[in-house]
């Protein structure tokens, strides 16, 4: 089994509802565990058209997929979950990002390890760091939010994703 850190993302409807369906249904697929979730962040939108605030989470996953059969379960799983891609960095009811598997690189058409912009964006760093204190960058130094403009992510202490038990 190999680790894997999703980030869960999401910012149209019951944004904690479809977080927890996404959740669940990662869950839910064949290869994959959901070890850990981290606390939820409300994140104010970056870049985009003007639009609602985000919640936003990562959780901790191990898998015998493949990247790229994760991403196709990822995508998968957004569709269910009512996502239309219409425009870049626009809302979402759902949006499920690989941030890091494994220390994996790709740079195919379809997927990008480890995701680009993970570690510059406080909505995945704040999340990821508290699922695995010392994340390992893509460039060999350590995930951190020294340098991350933390402004317009405020942790919801009144929120909270279950751990999905799905796998016996």
């Amino acid at each position: 089994m190999t680790q894997v850190v999703v980030a869960l993302g999401g910012n149209l409807g019951d944004r904690l509802a479809a977080l927890q369906s996404a959740l669940t249904s990662l869950a839910a697929v064949p290869g994959v565990e959901v070890a850990a979730v981290s606390s939820v962040y409300e994140t104010d939108p970056v870049g985009g058209p003007p639009q609602p605030d985000y919640l936003n989470a990562c959780a901790l996953l191990s898998t015998s997929l493949s990247p790229h059969e994760l991403l196709a379960a990822t995508q998968a799983i957004e569709a269910s979950l009512g996502r239309v891609r219409h425009e870049r960095w626009g809302a979402r009811t759902v949006d499920i990002d690989i941030v890091d598997y494994a220390g994996v690189v790709d740079r195919s058409a379809e997927l990008t390890l480890p995701h680009p912009r993970a570690t510059s964006r406080a909505f995945v760093v704040l999340p990821w760091t508290e699922l695995v204190p010392s994340a390992a960058a893509a460039d060999g130094g350590v995930v951190s939010v020294d340098g991350v403009d933390v402004s317009g992510v405020r942790r919801r202490a009144d929120l909270a994703l279950q751990l999905p038990n799905v796998h016996p």
